[in-house]
């Protein structure tokens, strides 16, 4: 079952992000709070958005894509980034991702989205094969760049 996130997800949705981030190999940058995440997604002005996927048989909380809105100048329209798609991996292979991917994919639809874009570390096979297979394309040609921490304060503060 895919259902949107509520309040009461939080403390499940803090620990797939956990655990996701311990299968990138950085476990360390996976900083979030509960508090965080709960002002992030139920706050007074949400920017970022979250569906879970249930186990129908356990009710346990298996998986989960977080996501935030874009827009894309060229095409005049908003679309779906998607920040973090994870299933956990005694729950992988029973459709949980998939679903979670066509339900971003059917918000896209039915508002005039025209984009859901997301970026998968290059080592990551199983995934990039699973992309593959639902039809997603790497976009050749671009690299993503991010400041943050001391780069991100140095350039922030300095009023250029």
């Amino acid at each position: 079952m895919i259902r949107t996130a509520t309040p009461a997800d939080v403390p499940a949705l803090l620990a797939l992000i956990r655990e996701l981030a311990a299968y990138e190999k950085a476990p360390q940058e996976a900083r979030a709070t509960e508090e965080q995440l709960r002002d992030a997604l139920f706050g007074e002005r949400p920017a970022v958005f979250a569906h879970v996927a249930v186990d129908d048989t356990s009710g346990e909380t298996v998986g989960c894509a977080l996501w935030f809105l874009n827009f894309s100048t060229w095409r005049g329209v908003h679309g779906i980034y998607l920040e973090d798609l994870y299933v956990r991996p005694q729950a992988r292979d029973a459709g949980h991702g998939r679903a979670l991917l066509t339900e971003l994919a059917r918000l896209c639809v039915e508002r005039g989205y025209e984009r859901l874009e997301w970026s998968v570390l290059d080592w990551n096979e199983p995934a990039i094969g699973f992309y593959d297979a639902l039809g997603a394309r790497p976009q050749d040609g671009w690299t993503v760049y991010r400041l943050t921490d001391g780069a991100l304060a140095e350039l922030g503060g300095s009023g250029e």
